[in-house]
């Protein structure tokens, strides 16, 4: 399979990976039948798009709680769920992501953001493998973000600050460690 941009529009951004993915994203997003299918996508580091079907309704409403969580202890940032972020392997999107203002100012009006949120939350579903997990943790990491937080499949929070795990959010402490 081959990138969603023609040759000439590859030539014209494949030099600046934040570019290349914006690009990539944009001609995604503007794709109607896309838009009617029932699948969640990312995208790999050539453009290369990645399906997955829609995660079981338990998984959504982990996403709901968290996201709920977030604007009560932190109303001043921006909660985006299914949030796609550019990565030095395409976009990626996290299950929940809070932002800053400069963070989703910087972005407004994109496609996806620019660089990541300093919160990114993955929650964990069953066909999720370790290695992916742990890639997309690293790939957060290194487009900017400061926390990324794993929501296991009941409910337990785990929590990392530059890739080691801690105890609790050092952004938002009162997060719970478990949700319903």
């Amino acid at each position: 399979m081959s990138s969603v941009l023609e040759a000439s529009e590859r030539t014209a951004v494949e030099h600046d990976r934040t570019a290349f993915n914006l690009a990539v994203w944009d001609k995604i997003v503007a794709n109607p039948e896309f838009a009617r299918m029932p699948y969640r996508f990312e995208t790999d580091e050539h453009g290369q798009i990645i399906m997955s079907p829609p995660p079981a309704p338990s998984h959504g409403n982990k996403q709901s709680e968290i996201s709920y969580w977030l604007r009560r202890l932190s109303p001043k940032g921006r909660v985006i769920t299914e949030c796609p972020i550019s990565t030095r392997k395409g976009v990626k999107s996290a299950d929940v992501a809070w932002c800053s203002p400069d963070v989703w100012q910087e972005s407004e009006g994109k496609s996806c953001l620019l660089r990541s949120p300093e919160i990114c939350v993955e929650v964990i579903s069953p066909s999720n493998t370790s290695s992916e997990i742990e890639e997309k943790k690293q790939l957060y990491f290194d487009a900017g973000a400061k926390e990324v937080w794993l929501c296991s499949e009941n409910g337990m929070m785990s929590f990392f600050v530059a890739g080691k795990s801690v105890g609790a959010s050092e952004m938002i402490p009162a997060f719970p460690t478990q949700i319903e």
